[in-house]
């Protein structure tokens, strides 16, 4: 056998310590979701000998995870042969283990794909004990692995009662957004102008954006994210105003008419609705029927100096009142 040069020694070693860091990174990544580590990884990822590394990783993982004797020692797919490199045998090591353990252990993986497109919601019971309740014309993702549960939230709306796992929390992410629970129940809305937080009890953690600072929010308060202006508005709310929808009367009170309109748009997906800046910030109260929309849209002439014009290309506009 041919003896190892300095330089390839120190070629191996090297590796060895990408792969122990890719390794760590990618146990984290499973665990923790937590901004300043996501930037951290970012960086370190961003080194191309380290997302290779990263990157067998993940296909390791992808190979292993279609193993389906779960019950049964499996062995590690063929791979070209290459220097051997410890930390990655260790690593697989430990995804095996993952994978062998018994069917029926308390940390069920779960995914599925939510759709609700006509009026009303869909109410769905997960495997770890929580509920979801389902807007209509709302589209979602759940997604539990043995270490987080995630539900992505495409568009619309979700209330979600949280069975409690301190070892494993529950996050909901809405694009960029990211909100964090434990045990708790609490609303989300996102639609085209705002992603909306409110809280029933518990306590979350709501970061809008990578950028953004993260918000606590404690039972009845609400957090308004806005798109356009990357503005968070937080207001308390009474006990009957959070995720009200699922009742079928949604009540508002000191609304801005903006807001007001982008909840709207959830109940009327086939005509697009618009706002005047020179209106968008007028006050309104009121009741809306979730099942009969155009009921408030109609009414709003009578509420607020407003009046409503329909384009030829189907839009509706809320415009001053001349």
């Amino acid at each position: 056998m041919n003896r190892l040069s300095d330089i390839d020694a120190l070629e191996i070693e090297e590796s060895d310590a990408i792969d122990a860091q890719a390794a760590s990174w990618f146990a984290r990544n499973r665990s923790d979701t937590a901004r300043a580590d996501r930037k951290a990884f970012a960086e370190w990822q961003a080194v191309p000998a380290h997302a290779r590394a990263y990157a067998e990783f993940e296909q390791l993982w992808a190979d292993l995870a279609q193993l389906q004797q779960l019950n049964k020692p499996v062995a590690l797919p063929k791979r070209k042969p290459s220097v051997w490199r410890p930390a990655l045998a260790v690593a697989a090591a430990l995804l095996c283990a993952v994978l062998t353990t018994p069917v029926g252990a308390p940390r069920e993986l779960y995914h599925t794909q939510v759709a609700a497109h006509v009026k009303g919601m869909r109410t769905l019971h997960l495997p770890d004990g929580s509920t979801l309740y389902v807007n209509a014309h709302s589209r979602l993702r759940v997604d539990f692995t043995a270490y987080q549960r995630i539900v992505h939230l495409d568009k619309g709306q979700v209330y979600i009662e949280v069975a409690a796992d301190k070892e494993r929390p529950l996050f909901v992410q809405a694009g960029e957004a990211n909100v964090r629970v434990v045990g708790t129940g609490f609303d989300v809305r996102r639609s085209q102008q705002q992603l909306v937080v409110s809280v029933a009890h518990g306590q979350v953690a709501f970061e809008p954006g990578p950028r953004s600072p993260v918000a606590l929010l404690g039972a009845q308060q609400r957090a308004s994210y806005n798109y356009a202006k990357g503005t968070l508005q937080q207001q308390t709310l009474i006990d009957e105003e959070v995720a009200d929808w699922r009742s079928g009367n949604l009540a508002f009170r000191n609304r801005d008419l903006a807001s007001l309109i982008d909840e709207l748009s959830l109940y009327r997906p086939q005509a697009p609705l618009q706002v005047s800046s020179a209106v968008a910030q007028l006050k309104v109260s009121g009741n809306l029927d979730v099942n009969d929309p155009d009921a408030l849209l109609n009414a709003l002439p009578a509420l607020l100096p407003v009046k409503t014009v329909a384009s030829a290309d189907g839009i509706i506009r809320i415009e001053p009142r001349e």
